[in-house]
């Protein structure tokens, strides 16, 4: 995944939102950016809940004083799906403190050229990891996308990782923080594309809009 993503407040993210349970809408923010404020879905204190955090699991005060920033030693936007069981922070936070990030689509580059790749139909639920941190009397919250090996189907447009994209079957189990054994998620870190993605190169992350014909890549 290169890091960037977007998400838009329209009739699929809020039937995705319904879905989980949330009663909120994410923003509508169009080039979410490592470091940048995400929001992310939860479940915490027997309910469910959508935070606003910091798109990076390692993260600290910045150096002037004002917000937080990710750690600068580590790039942690991302976590392998083939380290959750090895490396001893996303270990921990794969146990017990399980996200999943409403999206409508992220982006990847060939060239200079952008592309936003997003569903035919519907939102997507970005699998994920977060920790909420305590600066001082200050809850921060900060999370991470998991990333899948690369997909055949779109080796042309990125041949390093697919982000791990979830099902309505997956979510009561992945969202349960009692729910340790992780194990059992093993089979969702296949790439595998349930359902058809459309590619479309735009002229920036920012404005997303077309400047050339659209592909369409079916379901596995």
């Amino acid at each position: 995944m290169c890091g960037r993503y977007n998400v838009i407040d329209n009739p699929n993210v809020r039937e995705l939102c319904a879905t989980l349970g949330i009663k909120l809408y994410p923003d509508t923010r169009k080039n979410i950016a490592p470091g940048g404020q995400g929001q992310f879905v939860v479940q915490r204190d027997g309910e469910r809940q959508l935070l606003d955090g910091i798109w990076s699991a390692l993260i600290q005060p910045k150096p002037e004083g004002s917000g937080y920033r990710p750690h600068p030693d580590f790039k942690t936007f991302n976590a392998r799906s083939d380290r959750l069981g090895t490396s001893k922070l996303w270990r921990r936070l794969y146990t017990s403190q399980r996200a999943i990030i409403p999206t409508s689509g992220w982006h990847e580059w060939v060239g200079k050229q952008c592309y936003e790749l997003k569903p035919l139909d519907g939102a997507l639920a970005f699998g994920g990891l977060y920790q909420v941190y305590a600066f001082g009397e200050e809850l921060v919250p900060a999370y991470t996308i998991i990333t899948c090996p690369p997909h055949a189907g779109l080796s042309h447009i990125h041949d390093k990782s697919l982000p791990l994209i979830l099902q309505l079957a997956d979510f009561d189990a992945w969202l349960d923080p009692t729910w340790k054994h992780p194990e059992i998620f093993q089979s969702l870190m296949l790439p595998k594309l349930h359902a058809g993605l459309q590619i479309t190169p735009v002229d920036s992350p920012k404005a997303l809009v077309p400047v050339g014909p659209m592909e369409v890549v079916e379901a596995d």
